[in-house]
């Protein structure tokens, strides 16, 4: 996988969050449909992280191979 397409991967998952952060009714967060979208925000963070990790990995082993 590129880092392009990583960074793609990425600016997707910021816009799920800022979608589901509209979903959510801050009066009550723990109600049907504001659950939903904190399941939503958690699990694009989630990917967010992953995809860091795996960025970061890449260049730990691109500068191992070639040393």
């Amino acid at each position: 996988m590129s880092k392009t397409l990583s960074i793609i991967f990425i600016v997707v998952a910021v816009g799920l969050i800022a979608y589901n952060v509209t979903l959510v009714n801050f009066a009550d967060p723990f109600e049907k449909n504001s659950t939903i979208a904190l399941i939503g925000i958690m699990a694009s963070l989630c990917a967010i992280i992953l995809l860091l990790v795996f960025v970061t990995s890449k260049k730990i082993q691109d500068k191992i191979n070639k040393d």
